[in-house]
């Protein structure tokens, strides 16, 4: 980086600088340049300060300057300090930013190379650390640098450090309208407002089409008017509706060139160095639609004599480390990533397709390397040891997991049928030992229902079912379980840095919470500081079968803290368990990665082990991998609920079953029944009285009558309005709530009174 220099004004002219030295001063300062440096750097004093106050303000008005007299630019450039928004990646992998403030008077805005976000991860001769720390879709405080006329930009910045991110709504669905222009509608169903855009401000936009969009306001207190940025798709076809999460939460979805290049040198490895366990039949079990497989299990009986009826499980990985190397360009991509995004109509991998459906996945019949760990438990699933080995495998068999569950209920597939006996009846043996030993062990058991998004040929929903939980499901969970311990037991024993998932109790504001909602239905929960979660356990199988089942359910989880990486072990309440760390899905979870990379560097066996490096940035990793983590989650809930509110759209005025699922002082959140759809209902249209929000009993009262609608109530509902693309539905009340069942006031009751309002119409 250039040292800096301060400038010296040139002699002064009639006690005032020429415009050009106004400009070439601004243009060559380090600093925010305001009336007070120009003043200071030209010596201008006296009656001179207001001559120099027109003189900018002649230069503003002409066109050459821009901004106020705190802080001025040159008419179209950029100031030495901003803060920009990082928007996209070109081919090569570099990060490409836009100034967050920029006047529309000023033109077209900049885009800008974000230095250091190169592949070959290096700045100015210095290591780049700061990559992993921000991507498309962050806000950074950078200096800008200008480049040299030729090269492709204009500008390049350094980011100081990354800002938290504003509000989502630079998103919307742009609109025509006869006669040229049109709005563009939201794509956040917290903002339900739509913005006008003229005519010549929609760029290429077509009716439909996804768009990226700036707003700017004409005067003081002007209505703001839309500009198009970027035209991303038209998401009226279902099949594209999950490129508004992808681009609204700034998932990257195209690998850059550096990245791909790098895949023609990766081959299968030899057996050099590698445990064969090409002879042992070990499965993959997997939902019937997987498209990669990086896990598989085998079990069998325990010969050794003094652990009768014990059992040897064996779960092998797929080895991602042996291809996926530290500092790689591959590597970097998916620390950006940090996990693969799951949607109904595609994936966003974590890495190349080429490594995830190909040489990391492990294909039946075909030779894999892997990293496995050999479990022994006795005969009531209590470990009595394991060991970690680099292996080559071959899969036996692919199976899904009805495949599997219908071969040991007695009604197997063709494929299925000669494993039974040898394979899949002691893997399900194996399983009842293991039972035993997390039956005693006690994690939460909380009964939640997933649903999933069937698509038909045409990509659009079909339907949306809730699948059955198997005993399948459940052998494979906790096969994965004991792997995770086992990786997490010996990091620590080794003394080597580790990656734990880690899930810390309730907070003790929640914990007071849930104990005196509890007590509303005379149950109890112990105190803090001897929770523990079979405590919890008690009290679902209390409520189990009783109307408020799924209210305590309901209740119990929002209590629950996020699970969350760090490097700092404080266990896992949820599983209760001391030691845990994500070990088997590297393919889609770069924290499973660096525990492979860990247990290589830890056992000496092999190349790609974890570097002092990436031991030194643990903490830096688990908190950026905690992000995307969160970030996939909003994104697939999003895209869910868009698809499901696309699904419902012709059926505006169909009445349905449903619960309601959340209570606040402005309306009740109602989950529907058959499809697990979410919407709301405006505590305006609840009934011509006036109600209030009893926080504690997480209920809505009514203040004359006592009316009550409770979080976990069943009621039905009439559909009233789809807002598709926002994932948005609002609900009519049909059921009348319960009476007396809830006291008026309680807990710390929310005032939040209004009135009934009649008709239906948006708020």
């Amino acid at each position: 980086m250039a040292r800096r220099v301060k400038l010296t004004a040139p002699p002064l002219q009639a006690g005032l600088p020429t415009k050009a030295q106004v400009l070439e001063f601004i243009q060559t300062a380090q600093d925010a340049v305001g009336k007070r440096e120009i003043a200071r750097a030209f010596n201008v004093k006296g009656d001179n300060r207001v001559l120099l106050k027109h003189l900018l303000a002649e230069m503003a008005e002409e066109g050459s300057l821009a901004g106020n007299r705190k802080s001025f630019k040159e008419k179209g450039k950029l100031a030495p300090v901003a803060v920009f928004d990082v928007v996209a990646r070109d081919k090569q992998g570099d990060l490409i930013a836009e100034p967050s403030v920029w006047e529309p008077d000023d033109g077209p805005k900049p885009r800008v190379l974000v230095r250091g976000s190169r592949a070959n991860g290096t700045s100015n001769g210095r290591a780049f650390k700061r990559e992993i720390s921000f991507g498309i879709g962050d806000r950074v405080l950078a200096k800008t640098t200008r480049l040299e006329k030729g090269d492709a930009f204009a500008y390049a910045i350094e980011p100081i450090k990354r800002l938290p991110k504003e509000k989502a709504g630079a998103l919307g669905i742009f609109r025509s309208r006869k006669g040229g222009g049109g709005t563009i509608e939201p794509v956040d169903k917290k903002e339900m407002r739509s913005w006008q855009i003229g005519p010549d401000q929609i760029a290429d936009a077509k009716d439909g089409d996804l768009v990226r969009f700036d707003l700017s306001r004409r005067g003081r207190g002007g209505i703001p008017d839309a500009r198009v940025v970027d035209v991303l798709g038209n998401p009226n076809d279902q099949r594209q509706i999950s490129l508004i999460a992808v681009h609204a939460h700034g998932i990257p979805d195209e690998f850059p060139t550096r990245v791909l290049d790098e895949l023609e040198n990766l081959h299968t490895p030899s057996m050099q160095g590698r445990m064969d366990l090409r002879d042992l039949p070990l499965l993959t079990i997997d939902p019937a639609d997987a498209r990669d497989h990086d896990d598989a299990v085998h079990a069998e009986a325990d010969k050794d004599p003094g652990n009768a009826g014990g059992w040897i499980i064996t779960v092998a990985i797929a080895d991602v480390a042996q291809y996926v190397r530290p500092g790689s360009a591959l590597d970097r991509e998916a620390q950006l990533r940090g996990n693969s995004v799951y949607f109904p109509d595609r994936v966003v991998p974590m890495l190349p397709e080429k490594i995830s459906n190909d040489l990391c996945s492990l294909r039946e019949l075909e030779d894999r390397p892997c990293l496995a760990v050999r479990l022994v438990f006795d005969k009531s699933g209590s470990k009595r040891r394991h060991t970690f080995h680099r292996a080559m495998m071959r899969s036996a068999a692919k199976l899904s997991y009805q495949e599997a569950q219908a071969a040991i209920d007695g009604n197997p597939s063709a494929k299925a049928a000669p494993l039974v006996e040898h394979v899949l009846k002691p893997l399900w043996a194996a399983y009842a030992a293991l039972c035993i030993a997390r039956d005693i062990r006690g994690p939460l058991d909380l009964d939640l229902p997933e649903r999933k998004i069937v698509l038909n040929k045409e990509g659009r929903v079909e339907r949306v079912i809730v699948p059955e939980r198997l005993a399948a499901h459940r052998l494979i969970e906790e096969c994965m379980i004991q792997a995770n311990v086992a990786a997490a037991e010996t990091l620590e024993e080794k003394r080597v840095g580790c990656i734990y998932r880690i899930h810390d109790q309730p907070s003790r504001e929640k914990l007071t919470a849930l104990r005196e909602f509890l007590a509303t239905l005379d149950m109890q929960v112990p105190p803090a500081g001897t929770l523990k979660p079979t405590h919890i356990n008690a009290i679902l199988k209390e409520a189990k079968g009783q109307p408020s089942a799924d209210l305590v359910n309901e209740v119990v989880l929002r209590s629950q803290a996020q699970a969350i990486y760090s490097p700092d072990n404080i266990g896992h309440f949820g599983l209760n368990l001391r030691k845990y760390a994500h070990f088997t899905s590297p393919i889609r979870r770069y924290a499973d990665l660096m525990v492979h990379r860990a247990l290589v560097k830890a056992l000496g066996i092999g190349a790609g082990g974890i570097t002092d490096e990436e031991l030194g940035r643990l903490a830096e990793i688990a908190d950026v991998i905690s992000g995307t983590e969160r970030r996939a989650m909003a994104a697939e809930r999003e895209t869910t609920d868009r698809l499901i509110a696309a699904f419902l759209a012709d059926r505006v005025g169909a009445e349905f079953e449903g619960r309601i699922g959340g209570v606040t002082r402005s309306g009740l959140f109602i989950k529907l029944k058959d499809t697990g759809a979410d919407g709301f209902i405006p505590i305006s249209t609840l009934g011509a009285e006036y109600f209030t929000h009893n926080e504690t009993a997480r209920a809505l009262v009514g203040e004359r009558t006592g009316v009550t609608y409770r979080l976990g109530d069943s009621v039905s509902v009439r559909l009233v309005e789809v807002a598709p693309m926002a994932g948005a539905l609002r609900f009519e009340m049909l059921s009348e709530g319960s009476k007396g069942s809830v006291s008026r006031v309680g807990g710390r009751p929310k005032s939040g009174f209004v009135p009934k309002r009649r008709g239906t119409g948006r708020r």
